[in-house]
Parts: structure tokens; sequence; C-alpha cells
């Protein structure tokens, strides 16, 4: 949704890198460029407006003009107005003292109240609570219906008295439902009211009936991301007519430009809680302002794919295999390691969305990113289950007529199998040299590793580079005129007496390691003031 924008706040950013000071003029360009990227957003216009007047303020004063890295400066400057403008602090439920919490959902027909109600319940369900969706909405064509195979797939409780299609009223079975959560002992009620095609008195009254009735801890207001401004007019005519606490955003993961998720916590002054982003039950997250403020400025969304991560994966499971990988050159993680892996990150949703979450995925990345064949991913599976337990453990057993078992087994070609098999090889032998604490032969050093790190000791660098290296320095003469003379100036002079080695000296105290009890004059251990844990050390080393 809000690619677009992300493009045309990158393209703007990447103008200002190499800039050593920004002037007056290169901060009114960069504000213009941001200011055009929110009106194509659709963002409202009140709110562009003091988004752009709080970034000039900031960028024009000490902040960035002291900066060591001024770019940057206004990146960081952006995104803490991004956030605030989203909201600020993340807000999740109330729940109440009492169960059961009543959690009333009101909106627009179309927007998505049924499919989220079950989103909703079955993230209650996954966070320990026991929810019960209540069918409210006696009015649309089947929605009773709809909201009890939506509650199937969430694996929660549906209370519906009533057929609807016009028949029953909604504020009784409202108001019995929370008898029925007094009895069946559920401690959150989550009520699916009516909506209408657009805002009428009738709506407004029956929302405003079933709030009375029930007098719910959280009244959200869900509203269609992809509508544009009108999201905006329509979320103000229901805080008008009905009053609520917060606002739930569906179908995040439309095409639409989405002003509507930029605007409507700030023109409203009411929090974003949670947004919808597709249509499995899964497909609901805690809305965090600084997340979202992350992913619009490209620079990803490491937290949630931690959480989603921490979910999914099989702590036990995947210590097992980080133990087999570690051990023996990572000869012990075979394919079925490698195949239970791939079924957790699976789990976790499409991999165009994973690596979306990762920080840089612009641009060409991005382009990369929405051609991702995830068949791709189930041909994998098929070739690996066509294998049998002793190859899987040991892929090295695999000659020519095993692979052409497996190829046709799996419906694949024999090179797709070679593929696998070679390219797992490959990736084993990186993951343990990392998990060694090692850098892969063929890769750059990277700051932080070690100095013996590299497979034979080097540090870093191409085979090449290393042995003009290590010409250069068994040569040890510089090129450079002037430092050649002082070489030789230095290598003619008598080599001056160094003193013997003294590890002590440093602190003041003169001492042999190896003749720890005695020491220049006598000195025992008791003469220095160190701790006696330090002493043990030293007498245990003797």
């Amino acid at each position: 949704m809000f690619d677009t924008l992300q493009d045309r706040l990158a393209a703007t950013f990447k103008n200002l890198r190499g800039k050593g000071k920004l002037t007056e003029a290169d901060i009114d360009a960069t504000a213009r460029e941001i200011r055009i990227a929110l009106l194509e957003a659709d963002v409202n216009l009140g709110v562009v407006k003091e988004f752009i007047k709080n970034i000039k303020e900031r960028c024009l004063g000490a902040e960035v003009s002291e900066a060591l890295n001024p770019s940057q400066q206004i990146i960081k400057i952006v995104n803490e107005e991004l956030v605030d403008i989203l909201g600020g602090d993340t807000r999740t439920i109330r729940f109440a003292k009492k169960p059961p919490t009543v959690i009333m959902l009101a909106g627009l027909q179309g927007a998505g109240k049924t499919t989220l109600a079950g989103k909703l319940a079955h993230w209650l369900k996954s966070e320990g609570h026991s929810p019960l969706l209540v069918a409210a909405d006696l009015q649309r064509p089947n929605a009773v219906n709809q909201l009890q195979v939506v509650a199937g797939r969430a694996g929660v409780h549906c209370f519906a008295p009533e057929p609807g299609n016009g028949v029953g009223d909604p504020v009784q079975v409202a108001r019995a439902s929370i008898d029925e959560a007094d009895r069946r002992l559920y401690d959150v009620v989550i009520v699916d009211t009516a909506g209408r095609l657009g805002v009428d008195e009738v709506l407004m009254q029956q929302a405003a009936d079933i709030k009375a009735a029930v007098t719910p801890d959280e009244v959200l207001f869900v509203v269609d991301a992809m509508i544009g401004q009108d999201a905006v007019n329509t979320a103000q005519a229901f805080a008008d007519g009905v009053g609520y606490d917060g606002v739930v955003l569906t179908k995040l993961d439309g095409d639409a430009r989405g002003g509507a998720a930029l605007s409507i916590a700030r023109v409203i002054g009411k929090p974003i809680m949670f947004a919808s982003s597709g249509e499995g039950m899964k497909d609901f997250d805690v809305f965090h302002p600084e997340r979202m403020a992350s992913r619009i400025l490209g620079m990803g969304d490491m937290l949630t794919l931690i959480e989603q991560a921490e979910k999914t994966f099989d702590e036990e499971k995947s210590r097992k295999a980080h133990e087999k990988i570690v051990t023996k050159g990572g000869s012990g993680f075979g394919l079925g390691d490698f195949l239970e892996q791939m079924k957790m990150i699976r789990k976790m949703g499409p991999l165009s969305k994973l690596f979306g979450m990762l920080p840089g995925m612009d641009g060409a990345m991005k382009d990369q990113l929405n051609n991702i064949d995830e068949k791709e991913v189930d041909r994998i599976e098929a070739i690996i289950l066509s294998m049998t337990p002793a190859e899987r453990d040991d892929p090295k057993i695999l000659n020519g007529s095993r692979r052409a078992r497996i190829a046709k087994g799996s419906g694949t070609e024999v090179s797709e199998v070679n593929n696998l098999v070679n390219r797992f090889f490959e990736a084993r032998k990186v993951m343990s040299s990392f998990a060694n604490g090692q850098m892969p032969a063929g890769m750059p050093g990277m700051p932080g590793m070690p100095q013996g790190a590299l497979p034979g000791g080097g540090g870093g660098g191409s085979k090449k580079q290393q042995q003009k290296k290590r010409k250069k320095n068994a040569k040890g003469v510089s090129g450079n005129p002037a430092k050649r003379r002082a070489q030789e100036a230095r290598k003619n002079q008598p080599a001056a007496k160094e003193p013997a080695s003294d590890p002590a000296a440093a602190f003041g105290h003169g001492f042999d390691p190896k003749q720890f009890g005695g020491g220049f004059g006598g000195q025992k251990p008791g003469d220095f003031d160190i701790p006696p844990e330090l002493e043990k050390m030293f007498k245990q080393g003797k």
C-alpha cells in the first residue's frame, strides 16, 4: 500500500547523500518533495501542512546544522514526525477488571467487520483469552452465517440466537450475550454490529443503542484503508454520532495509496490499534506506529519479524539444528533438518512478505521480492520428500541412479535435483563457518571478526591480495624516498638495549610471573593490593 510513498521518499533522501552541509535551499527542496509525495499518497491536506511545518522548523535548527551527517539527521526527523502522525505510542486493548471485557465493532458495510471480528478473536485466543463472538448484525443478508463460519475458522464460539436477514432485535442479542459470557465463563465478548453503505441516522441510532445496552470497554471503528479521504470523513461521522476508542485498519495489503492510514489518527485524535492485511486468520497485527514509519522509510521491520519467528519456531528443534551445524563442519545437518527449518519459515507467511521486513528492501530489491515464486519452495519440498531418510541425513550418498529416482518421484528434472544438492552443500558450508565464528573462504573480512577467523589465518581479502601483502612485509622497504632514508638511518644506529619484559610495570610494581613469591626486592603477593580471587589465579598459573 505504501510502495509509491516509499519510493518517492527514498528518491528524495538519495539526493541528500554525500552532502556534508545542507543549505536552506536544500531543506526547502527536500520539504517540497516530501509534500508532493504525501499529497500523492492521498494524505489529508491539513496533516501534510502540519507535517512539513514541523520538519522545516527542526531541520533549520541546530539539530541538523550541528550534525555530523545532516542527511541522516533529516531522515531521523522525518521518521519521528511520521511516528507522531501515526499515533505515537502503541495502544492495545484495555481489559476490564471484572470479566467479561466487552469489545464493540462499528463501521460501514464492506469495511470487513465480520472477518475482522474473527481475526481479533483468533488473536485474543493466541494471547490466552477465551473470546465469544456475538452476531448482532441482523440486517445484512447471511451476516449471521458468515460470522459462524468465521468463528469456526478462528476456533472460537459464536453466540447467534437470531437467524438475521432482517429478523431479530440486535440490542437484545447484544444484551443477552453478556449473560451468556458470564454463564459459560468467556472473558472477552466481541459484538459484531450492522453497517450501511453510507452514514445514516438509523445506523447511528442502532449503534448507539447497542453501546448503551452493553457498555463496552472498547469501541473499535473498523475502516477500509483503501477508500482514501472518505475514510477520514466516515471516521469523523462515527466519532460524532457514536464515539469510539480506537481505529482498526483493514485491507492494508491493497494497492491503494494509503493516505487514510497516515491521516485518520491525527485528524480524529484516536489511536490506530490494529491492522489487517490479508484473508487469513493470522493476517492481523497490533499496530505499532514506529514500525510502520520504519517500513514507509524503507528501514524494515525487524521487531515484527523477530516476534513472528519466536511464535513460529520450535526452540528445541532450532537448538538441535544449530548443534548439528556447529559440530563436524556442519556434516550432521542434513536435508531433513533443512526441510524442518523451511517449513517453520513458511508458517510465518509468504517469503515476499518476510523479506520485505528486512532493511533496504526497496527499489530493484522490491521488484525481485514481487517476483518470488512460492511454488519453487513446493518443488524443493517435493524433491526432499522423495528421498529416503538415509539420503536426507547424508546427501553425499546420492549417486546418479538415486538422483534419477528422486527426480522421477518428485516430478522434476535431474538437473533440479543436482542444483538443490549442490546449493545445499554450499549453504551448509557457509552456515557452519558463520556458526563457528569464521568467515567463509572467498568472502571479504568483516569488522569485529577475529584476526585468524579466515581459513588459513588471513585477515580478509583475496589470495592475490594476501600474497602481495606478505611480499611487501617481507621486503620491508618503503617506496617513499624520505621514509626509505629514515629507515636506513635507523638501521645504521646501534641497537638500544631493551629492558627486561615486566608485565606489571604499568601498574607500578615489578615482578617475575615465573617466580611470583620472589619478584623484585622479595615482594610477595601480600604486598600487592589485589583481590583474593586474583591472587588465587596467579598462584594457579605458577
